[in-house]
């Protein structure tokens, strides 16, 4: 481009200029587009920043407010762990409190008194060959064997073994177990022995004439010399009455379930004094030289 057309468009350049400078001054319509145009794109531009800075802080607040309510779930789900051990702590008190109830609702026959025993195994020895429990007491604590063993429902079973502060009770369903009894309608006499676990009892030596019925309560005797008279022991579930046979055949079920007691009460005889022999059916307990060994006849 030569310096003349240079000058030329600048010229040309220079003169539009002022003219539009001079039509905009006289009607002001250059200002007004800008204005509104600038207007327009600066709106356009800064609500899409608004817009997104609006949505950055709700997302923050709804963060803060979510990790708020976290820490908050997370101790109440710690408080909620808490008191549901304490319901269960509170539960077991109860539960305890009810047994207790229930046992010092029972009272002794006359001339016998009665304390507490805990539980705290089952079915011990070779293969469980013994129906026994343990218990928390022993010689230390007065315990000696053939002592009753009962609860508010009936008769447990008797102390066999005594250790200085545990006991083996042996149960009315073990096999070596003998319990004189009468009914408690007819008033028939029998001999109540365990089968085993899991089988019915049975009553030996009830007579053929014998008016036993189905349904009638067990009760101890009273005449072994080892339980007090009076204490229910079984109910009598079937009577079968044979020509071949001397006696009736005659089964019984136990009124207490051992699986779920945890306490259950010893008896002592306050007015007897202690012989030397004790023992039913065969089994003699020699306590003369402190020895708890069993002899047979």
């Amino acid at each position: 481009m030569t310096t003349k057309k240079a000058i030329g468009v600048f010229m040309i350049f220079v003169a539009l200029y002022l003219g539009l400078y001079t039509w905009n001054a006289r009607t002001g319509i250059l200002d007004r587009l800008a204005a509104n145009t600038g207007l327009e794109v600066v709106g356009w531009v800064i609500k899409p920043g608004v817009r997104l800075h609006s949505i950055a802080e709700e997302f923050w607040d709804r963060y803060v407010y979510l990790m708020d309510v976290h820490q908050e779930n997370k101790k109440l789900r710690e408080e909620v762990d808490k008191l549901r051990v304490k319901v269960a702590a509170k539960s077991e008190m109860a539960a305890f409190a009810r047994r207790m109830e229930e046992l010092l609702e029972f009272t002794p026959p006359p001339g016998w008194t009665s304390r507490g025993l805990r539980v705290v195994a089952h079915n011990y020895g070779p293969l469980g060959v013994l129906e026994s429990i343990i218990v928390d007491k022993g010689r230390l604590q007065g315990l000696s064997p053939n002592m009753p063993v009962v609860t508010p429902e009936g008769v447990l079973g008797r102390t066999f073994k005594t250790g200085l502060n545990f006991s083996t009770i042996l149960l009315v369903t073990d096999p070596n177990s003998r319990i004189p009894v009468l009914s408690s309608t007819s008033r028939t006499p029998g001999i109540v022995a365990g089968q085993g676990r899991g089988k019915p009892l049975t009553v030996e030596y009830v007579h053929l004439n014998a008016p036993l019925q189905k349904g009638e309560y067990l009760m101890t005797s009273g005449t072994a010399g080892i339980y007090p008279k009076g204490l229910p022991v079984a109910r009598v579930n079937s009577v079968e009455r044979s020509e071949i046979r001397l006696f009736q055949l005659v089964e019984a079920e136990k009124l207490v379930s051992v699986m779920d007691r945890e306490e259950v009460l010893v008896l002592d005889n306050i007015t007897k004094l202690r012989t030397d022999y004790l023992g039913f059916d065969g089994i003699i307990w020699d306590f003369s030289e402190g020895d708890d060994s069993l002899e047979y006849w």
